[in-house]
């Protein structure tokens, strides 16, 4: 028999998150669009632990998002200066204080992120030129990822708690917003990968993992492993033996 959920942070009751957490008002907007997957199956999501933390936002589900009304509402209003978070050649590093409030010519600043995968995140990009439209901001984090259960691809990627954390400590700085409990997020991470990493470790808890998660070093030390051995030792399939025939090696 399932678990009783809770259906505001998608955790069972038992261990709803709920009742401690504090909503923060904040003079930007934050919307989260989340893909799919994310939405319905993943059980250490960010996403919606860091709306739940900020009164103001909102949460919409989707992965093209042209034709979603409720976004495209947010992108119409004339009230409102939306901006994407995604880094960019063209993209304003919030960091450097390089987006300005003379810029807004008093509009409300609305931050929309993509809450999925690294590449669930570019199809919902490519699927929404409304979205590849929009003017970019980026940040330069304070410190590496503290998401020390999920694998980052590369140095400087963050998940969306820590990024919704790093774009308020910016706003802050350059007086574009306020940002009035700056520890609440990263405790949030850091409670719920504490919670994760336990059960892991407890061999009495059914359907949790086999074993201990490893340090990030372990990981990218056994991808990159895994990488050898797709390269060297797979079987290539039909389209990799036409590309590769009449070839001459060069190695």
């Amino acid at each position: 028999m399932s678990r009783e959920m809770c259906y505001r942070c998608h955790w069972p009751k038992a261990l709803c998150w709920c009742a401690s957490l504090q909503p923060m008002a904040t003079r930007t907007r934050f919307v989260f669009l989340m893909h799919p997957k994310e939405y319905r199956y993943e059980k250490a999501g960010t996403g919606r632990l860091t709306h739940l933390c900020l009164a103001g936002s909102e949460l919409q589900q989707g992965i093209a998002f042209d034709d979603h009304p409720a976004v495209q509402g947010i992108l119409r209003d004339p009230g409102n200066y939306p901006v994407l978070l995604y880094p960019g050649q063209e993209a304003r590093n919030l960091s450097r204080g390089e987006l300005r409030a003379d810029a807004l010519q008093g509009r409300r600043l609305v931050v929309l992120l993509l809450d999925g995968t690294w590449s669930g995140a570019r199809k919902m990009l490519r699927l929404s030129p409304s979205l590849q439209r929009l003017p970019r901001v980026m940040i330069t984090p304070t410190a590496p990822s503290r998401f020390v259960i999920k694998q980052q691809p590369q140095e400087g990627c963050l998940s969306t708690l820590e990024a919704t954390h790093e774009v308020l400590l910016a706003l802050a700085r350059s007086g574009l917003d306020e940002y009035p409990l700056p520890e609440q997020l990263p405790g949030v991470l850091q409670r719920m990968q504490d919670f994760q990493i336990r059960c892991a470790c407890d061999p009495t808890k059914e359907g949790y993992r086999r074993h201990p998660y490893g340090t990030p070093e372990e990981r990218a030390e056994a991808r990159g492993w895994s990488r050898v051995r797709r390269r060297y030792f797979r079987v290539p399939g039909k389209e990799e033996a036409d590309e590769t025939k009449g070839r001459a090696r060069v190695d």
